[in-house]
């Protein structure tokens, strides 16, 4: 487990096109990611996080553009993406067929969980690697939000499974939760309240 103070960004998207795990902070706190598309990465984060197989991985990504190969697109989820992305609301929709990402990331019901990153650190690893990045909250199941670098380092130091690489930003703010929506057959229903209120 490697902790950086200092990086160079473009040489954390070379080690997640070769796999690796990395936590980094996101708009909320600091999170777990991979290459959404790298199977073997994702199955490492349901290790590493201890975390049941039947609940899926959130992605993120830099643009709508991109979302677009990844979820089912209808007149509802286009006002969602005007309205409020990039920013703090994630989308539960339906994938679509073949789109490449891995199981873990497409839930067994066919859904993805997806959020137009604002943040500048996950939006320039997705955009530079060219695909959605899982962007998990950085703990074990259940054990609440991660604010302190070196905190994560502490509670995976024993671990059998652990990140590869943390970045180190340092305290975060805490954050309010993001706002989780489901969108399917144009209708919406909100699954978490955050701050962000859907109109």
């Amino acid at each position: 487990m490697l902790i950086l103070k200092e990086c160079n960004l473009s040489e954390i998207v070379v080690e997640l096109l070769n796999g690796k795990i990395v936590v980094f902070p996101t708009e909320t706190s600091y999170g777990l990611g991979c290459d959404a598309t790298n199977q073997q990465a994702v199955d490492k984060i349901f290790k590493i996080k201890e975390r049941k197989s039947d609940k899926p991985l959130l992605v993120v990504a830099p643009t709508v553009e991109m979302v677009k190969k990844y979820l089912v697109w209808d007149d509802l989820v286009e006002r969602l993406a005007r309205a409020y992305w990039p920013g703090s609301l994630t989308i539960v929709g339906v994938v679509k067929n073949d789109c490449g990402l891995a199981d873990g990331v497409i839930s067994k019901d066919g859904t993805l969980a997806l959020r137009v990153t604002n943040h500048p650190i996950p939006k320039f690893l997705s955009e530079k690697l060219g695909k959605p990045v899982v962007a998990t909250s950085a703990n074990i199941s259940d054990a609440g939000d991660s604010y302190n670098a070196e905190e994560i380092a502490k509670v995976f130091a024993d671990k059998e499974n652990q990140p590869d690489i943390i970045l180190n930003y340092g305290e975060l703010p805490r954050n309010p939760s993001t706002t989780i929506v489901s969108v399917m057959n144009n209708e919406l229903k909100i699954l978490r309240q955050g701050e962000l209120k859907i109109n």
